[in-house]
């Protein structure tokens, strides 16, 4: 006996039943042992940070990430799946700073950097039993018993080693650069960062006047950073721009772009007939330069003159475009690459009144403010000295810190750097190998990234990272790169050096004497960017190349990684980076990229919008086979997922309801005849249509499931698996229920249930992978209870693969007119208005060909059709009229519109409408024109001749005869009154196999019909007796066809 099914719908249980049996019997460590001699199918996880919390977006990544390695395992392969942590970098330092009450570097090392760094190892695991817990809910399988951990010192001697590598290919080096800066952790971040952290920001730009020295004249100036103007040194024109100075209606003379001046100039206020302005004189841009102009402020002339350097003049650049602003732009170059590019050509002085806390200097007036907080008092100031001409609003995309929220400055200083643009060719070369899903990302986004790389700026001014690994003599400057323990304890003579940890401020104890000058180096102070921790994870997870060398050669690179469209800038570029920079190979083979969840009106999730959704209570409502069905399902895994309630449970009971039904159907049955499937064979040339039709659909389905996995198509897998789940429930058991009631056991009943028992356990196997709890929990109790040799889990099986033995196209195709005939049909039906219970006598069919009596059979069965006839043509069943459409026809003819008129109300419509499919055109003369009407020049009416009605499409028309007999309504009485009995049995709770007593009173007419229908009523809801005119235990009051009846229902004793 099998165990007993319950229809309810809710999972969650039960998903918490076979996650306790996955753990309880290691189930997934069996399943990486049973494949450890196949061929390796290497995944990277990418890491999560331990002191976060999951979001409903790591929900789509772990379902996706899971589903991949089940599938290549249960198809032979050793998939390795170590678990990763990343432990590193400035949101462990954030948290732990909150967590302390300190605010910034300065109060960190007040605080002591060995307490700190303590506290970070402690909140990088705040949320670790959360995100396990997590993981398995999910259903995510990965080693995280023996995970890779970034702050491990194992893992931190690889990136040495790499690093080590990097510098001896001349490539790591430190120079001083415009760096987008966060003042509030006071660290340079990489480029790739910053990509992470835009957002559209509304604030004032300044048109500023700089006066001209020796005329009475401005150069009038835009820029959007308004606390840079304090550090100007410099204007700069377009030197191959033509230029204009002009007398505005304001009363001031400009020099600025002649492109530009409609859009500056002519929205000021002039009197009537008067021009905003009046050109004076015409020049190119370099006529202009090093013309000189006034200090804006005070303090910068000073600062300025401290340089011996000649500043505050026009320079000249092909970077100024006449895009937006005034054609000249103001230049400060501790501020902006562009800006640094001009002050070196012109050798122009160096201002920066900007600390490194982001706040304004003591040189300024604006002294401790916050940069952004300066601009407005910068405006105010200077229109108060007349030098501000305007301050619009602007728009534009602005960087953020994408760790502490910060606006990001472009600040000079001295950071370290790989020189990535010396591998730009590799790294696009490298690329093109890679199998990106969608392709589009690896070609546009990824690939346009990688074309216009800038140098990796690798170093962070911060506590809690990996040490950048360079010694620096303190005397001649001499610097080092130290590639492993070894190596750092024969340079620094220190036995410590083999066990000290790698971290500040213990690794900062360890000096070594210059082999050049013989004093004393120290380590440089900077950690580096946490994303070369992960983007190191291939290698410095099996402490390559110190340990493991084989391991990490077997499992490099990857065949699979997936992670969110942001990681493009972030974990995916530092692994081909790192890879490119060691290897000078790829790093994976395969990379799906996901899109971001949003809500269900397609907004981004955010706490402060209040439409997050939490993935603990989603999958405690909705289960995680559920989710994940949806996320499979619903769109390509690449485009945005908009995640609401609704579509998860209409999905889960569309395709997982169907399937736990079919299943739950098949042990109701089973039990009851105590059927056992291993005591039976498949005996495939015994089998009927029927079952031959759906063991070809389940081998059609194996088979494209299969191929659909094998190449990422995640969505065509689930509905090849969705369509097969539909078609076995919702026709094959539909049409075959009968089979399994029948008495005894015949060959046709085993037939019957060893096709459904091999669908079903197939159909399981091949969607283990993606809904891995229900079809355990169908495979236990369908395979495993009777068959103790059977693996102890789905998860411990092959992947089906298709019998082409048993595919059978011509059979698929018959049986798919069919379903186009009944759809039709049951179209017809709802168009006539009749239940599919009462009988109708003629339904005629045109398809594209005439099919076997069995299958015109199984049309009749389904339709409730005495008779199907095909038919080449049916349009002598339909009537047409034709109209002219006046929009068409009264352009070309309209002199004949009367005669055209006339004629197609007189036509025969069957004979016009052959002609018109016939020929594409009605032709026909009107006064001695010749008319030619095509479709879209007539209005046709189609009208079914009386007792008729037409359903049909490009395939397949059928007209159905509505005209009933006695006889036919008599027998649709019967079938309602089967329908109602059959309702009040699951009413009531009646077993399956009960037999019943039925009584009908209160209604002559009905209580005659069932008399002359005893037996066939009977045998369909296992009456052992009908009566009138009796009370019996449950009675119900009926509407049959128009007439009132009770009747009543009692469980007998057989």
């Amino acid at each position: 006996m099998y165990q007993k099914v319950s229809t309810d719908l809710n999972f969650v249980e039960r998903e918490k039943n076979i996650e306790k049996f996955w753990r309880e019997n290691d189930i997934f460590k069996k399943s990486m042992e049973s494949r450890k001699d196949g061929p390796t199918y290497t995944f990277y996880d990418g890491p999560p940070t331990a002191n976060g919390k999951p979001h409903i977006g790591h929900v789509l990544t772990r379902v996706i990430k899971d589903m991949i390695p089940r599938y290549r395992t249960m198809k032979g392969c050793m998939v390795p799946r170590k678990a990763g942590w990343d432990t590193h970098g400035l949101p462990v330092e954030l948290e732990v700073e909150k967590l302390l009450g300190l605010d910034g570097k300065e109060q960190i090392e007040e605080y002591g950097l060995d307490p700190f760094i303590g506290k970070c190892k402690e909140s990088v695991w705040k949320y670790k039993g959360m995100w396990e817990d997590f993981s398995a809910t999910v259903g995510f399988w990965a080693d995280m018993d023996d995970p890779y951990v970034t702050y491990h010192d194992d893992f931190i001697e690889s990136e040495w080693w790499a690093l080590k590598q990097i510098w001896d290919k001349g490539l790591l080096y430190k120079g001083f650069k415009i760096v987008p800066y966060c003042p509030r952790c006071g660290t340079p971040l990489s480029s790739h960062e910053v990509a992470q952290g835009y957002k559209a920001v509304k604030e004032r730009s300044a048109v500023v006047r700089f006066k001209v020295v020796g005329e009475d004249a401005y150069f009038l100036a835009w820029t959007t950073t308004p606390w840079t103007l304090p550090s100007n040194v410099a204007l700069c024109v377009n030197p191959e721009e033509t230029y204009v100075k002009v007398r505005a209606a304001d009363g001031y003379v400009y020099y600025m772009a002649k492109a530009l001046t409609d859009n500056v100039l002519g929205k000021l206020s002039t009197a009537e007939g008067v021009p905003a302005y009046e050109i004076l004189e015409t020049c190119k841009g370099t006529d202009l330069e090093y013309k000189a102009y006034e200090p804006l402020f005070a303090c910068t002339g000073e600062s300025a003159a401290k340089q011996h350097k000649k500043g505050h003049f026009v320079t000249c650049d092909d970077y100024v475009t006449m895009t937006d602003g005034t054609g000249i732009v103001h230049i400060a170059p501790a501020f902006g690459e562009d800006d640094a590019q001009v002050g070196r050509k012109y050798d122009l002085p160096f201002v920066q009144f900007v600390d490194g806390r982001g706040n304004m200097t003591q040189e300024t007036p604006y002294a401790g403010k916050f940069v952004k907080d300066a601009d407005p008092d910068i405006l105010v100031d200077l229109d108060k000295e007349g030098k501000l001409f305007d301050a619009p609003k602007f728009e534009h995309d602005y960087p953020f810190c994408w760790r502490c929220d910060t606006p990001l400055i472009y600040y000079a200083r001295e950071s370290w750097f790989i020189k990535m643009t010396a591998v730009r060719d590799d790294l696009v070369r490298n690329n093109r190998t890679v199998n990106w899903i969608p392709e589009s990302i690896g070609e546009g986004r990824f690939g346009n990234w990688l074309e216009n790389i800038q140098d990796w700026g690798i170093s962070r001014n911060r506590y809690w990272g990996t040490p950048l690994n360079i010694w620096e003599c303190e005397d001649c400057g001499y610097q080092q790169a130290v590639g492993s323990r070894e190596e750092l304890e024969k340079l620094s003579g220190s036995p410590a050096a083999k066990t000290v940890e790698l971290h500040r401020p213990y690794i900062d104890e360890i000096t070594c004497t210059c082999s050049k000058c013989g004093k004393t180096m120290k380590r440089v102070p900077e950690v580096i960017d946490c994303w070369f921790d992960s983007g190191a994870m291939p290698f410095a997870q099996h402490h390559y190349p110190f340990e493991n060398k084989e391991l990490f050669e077997s499992q490099f690179p990857a065949q699979f990684i997936s992670e969110a469209v942001d990681q493009t800038r972030g974990w995916f570029y530092s692994l081909m980076a790192e890879s490119t920079l060691l290897f000078n190979r790829a790093p994976f083979e395969n990379v799906i990229v996901l899109g971001h969840v949003q809500d269900e009106n397609g907004q981004k999730m955010s706490k402060s919008k209040g439409n997050a959704v939490d993935p603990f209570e989603a999958l405690a409502t909705y289960g995680a086979d559920a989710i994940r069905w949806y996320f499979y399902i619903n769109s390509a895994p690449w485009l945005p997922n908009r995640f609401h309630g609704k579509a998860v449970m209409e999905g889960q009971r569309k395709f997982l309801g169907t399937l736990w039904n079919t299943y739950a159907f098949f042990i109701l049955y089973a039990n009851i005849d105590d059927f056992d499937a291993t005591k039976y064979t498949l005996e495939y040339e015994k089998l009927p249509v029927m079952d031959k039709w759906l063991l070809s659909k389940l081998n059609t389905a194996v088979k494209e499931v299969d191929q659909h996995l094998d190449n990422y198509r995640i969505p065509e897998a689930a509905r090849g698996l969705d369509n097969f789940v539909d078609e076995m429930s919702n026709w094959y058991v539909r049409r075959c229920r009968e089979r399994f009631w029948a008495k005894g056991m015949e060959q046709d009943k085993i037939n019957a249930y060893m096709t459904l028992y091999t669908a079903l356990v197939q159909i399981c196997k091949c969607a283990a992978p993606l809904i891995p709890f229900m079809t355990e929990e169908i495979y236990l109790n369908l395979v495993k209870s009777n068959d103790k040799e059977a693996p102890e889990s789905i998860h411990l099986c092959d992947y089906p693969v298709a019998d082409e033995s048993m595919i059978d196209k011509k059979l698929e195709e018959n049986m798919e007119q069919v379903l186009a005939i009944v759809v039709m049909g049951r179209a017809a039906r709802n168009a006539a208005n009749i239940k599919n219970r009462q009988p109708i006598g003629t339904m005629y069919v045109k398809a594209a060909h005439v099919l076997e009596d069995y299958f015109k059979d199984i049309v009749e069965d389904e339709l409730n059709v005495k008779d199907v006839v095909f038919r080449e043509d049916v349009s002598d069943l339909t009537s047409y009229s034709f109209k002219p459409q006046l929009r068409t026809v009264g352009p070309k003819y309209g002199k004949q519109l009367g005669g055209i008129r006339k004629y197609l109300s007189e036509a025969d419509g069957t004979k016009a409408m052959n002609e018109l499919k016939a020929e594409g055109a009605i032709k026909f003369e009107v006064d001695g024109v010749e008319i030619s009407l095509t479709e879209e020049d007539l209005l046709i009416d189609v009208a079914q001749k009386a007792g008729l009605v037409t359903e049909g499409d490009n395939y397949v028309t059928v007209v159905l005869d509505t005209n009933l007999s006695p006889e036919l309504v008599e027998e649709g009485f019967v079938y309602e009154v089967i329908s109602k009995i059959q309702t009040m049995r699951k009413d009531v709770n009646f077993e399956v196999m009960d037999h019943i007593k039925v009584a009908v009173n209160g209604n002559a007419k009905i209580a005659e019909i069932v008399e002359a229908n005893k037996e066939a009523i009977s045998e369909k809801v296992l009456a052992g007796e009908i009566v009138t005119d009796t009370e019996l235990a449950t009675m119900k009051e009926w509407n049959v066809n128009g007439e009132k009846v009770t009747i009543g229902v009692e469980k007998i004793s057989v």
